[in-house]
């Protein structure tokens, strides 16, 4: 089954800071806690999922490894379950239900007093996404490739305020430059976010002509991607910062590489193990046999000894796909497959004919779980 994104399942943007993260998953943990939810079945798998997802995005190295590769960065080596929570029931110590609750309450309740705070202008750029095609190889052995992408950069005619050169935003005269209008009704003072600015507090009445006032502009970048050996279908490479930039000089966002490998034409992928089938003859089963089988690093031998059955498996250690971000490689299994031919000649006929007759085999039906026994005894 797919696993969820953790960003998904915490609810939170993929640049959120550890308070953040700390917050959302306080709040989900108190939601699905299986003591809060007996009747829902549901409630105990939403919860072991959020902790999964925090104990990943909680941990620096963990969290780097998640944001460049997603979930292919775990396999093999475990990358999160369990939970910041130990214990079958609810055991968080007394300072995790006071944060808990001083979370939730707090929320709650804090609506008043104080005023609120001048919106900014500021906004983060979007993330984006390409999609990049690999042959079978390139994902096997690594690849460096230069992509371009579309993105929205800041204007450099005006830096990113959207105003012309030589001019700046100026005061909004509607709200002052609070960013707020405040009305009086009876015993209540209501504050509102200033209709005219958007909550800023300023204007931009001349706009920069390059960009119209957008603070960005629209323009081709290129980008040298550097796929690691042994990645897999649909691993996400993160770049940092190479996403759209914010509007108003604000930071941008990120660009996620996603990989999309093609198949290969008899070579099959189980993790870091690789799988082929090779069909050879009766008498090469019956009598055993050398065969030369191409890997990917070149060709090898295998040693048929006589009376070889088809399906049994050859292994070809290190033969298989470099552990990604680690040291080894996996194995190459060959599955041997004997061969029956479906045309003979006369000779062939007649030879075959003759071994039959020196060889004798009881044909009566048997269950498949003895046969597989006899198989193993001869074997």
């Amino acid at each position: 089954m797919t696993k969820l994104d953790y960003y998904e399942v915490l609810s939170v943007s993929r640049d959120a800071n550890d308070q953040e993260l700390k917050t959302s998953y306080r709040k989900l943990a108190m939601q699905f806690h299986p003591d809060r939810n007996p009747d829902d079945p549901g409630a105990e798998e939403k919860f072991k999922e959020c902790s999964e997802a925090y104990q990943v995005l909680s941990d620096p190295e963990k969290r780097a490894a998640y944001d460049r590769y997603g979930h292919a960065a775990f396999q093999g080596n475990g990358g999160g379950g369990g939970n910041p929570f130990t214990g079958g029931g609810f055991s968080g110590n007394a300072q995790d239900l006071g944060d808990i609750f001083g979370d939730l309450f707090g929320e709650m309740f804090n609506m008043g007093g104080g005023g609120g705070r001048k919106a900014s202008r500021v906004q983060r750029g979007r993330d984006l996404r390409y999609d990049l095609t690999l042959e079978f190889e390139e994902a096997v052995f690594g690849k460096e490739k230069e992509i371009t992408i579309r993105r929205m950069e800041m204007c450099t005619d005006c830096t990113g305020t959207g105003a012309a050169k030589g001019k700046a935003p100026v005061t909004c005269t509607q709200c002052g430059g609070r960013g707020q209008q405040r009305f009086q009704q009876g015993f209540f003072s209501v504050a509102k976010t200033c209709s005219v600015c958007g909550g800023t507090g300023t204007l931009i009445v001349d706009p920069c002509m390059a960009c119209k006032g957008e603070t960005r502009v629209t323009r081709e970048h290129s980008i040298l991607v550097k796929v690691p050996a042994g990645v897999e279908q649909d691993t996400r490479i993160r770049y940092q910062g190479e996403g759209e930039a914010g509007k108003f000089a604000g930071p941008a966002g990120d660009l996620y590489v996603v990989l999309n490998v093609k198949s290969h034409r008899f070579f099959e992928r189980d993790g870091d193990d690789l799988h082929c089938v090779m069909p050879i003859s009766f008498p090469q089963a019956a009598l055993g046999t050398e065969l030369e089988i191409q890997t990917l690093e070149g060709p090898a031998t295998i040693k048929v000894p006589e009376g070889t059955q088809s399906g049994k498996e050859f292994k070809l250690k290190s033969k298989g796909v470099p552990h990604l971000n680690s040291h080894g490689k996996g194995d190459l299994i060959v599955e041997i497959r004997v061969r029956t031919p479906s045309k003979l000649n006369k000779q062939q006929k007649e030879l075959l004919k003759q071994l039959s007759d020196t060889m004798v085999v009881e044909n009566t039906p048997t269950s498949r779980g003895l046969f597989e026994k006899v198989k193993e005894i001869f074997s």
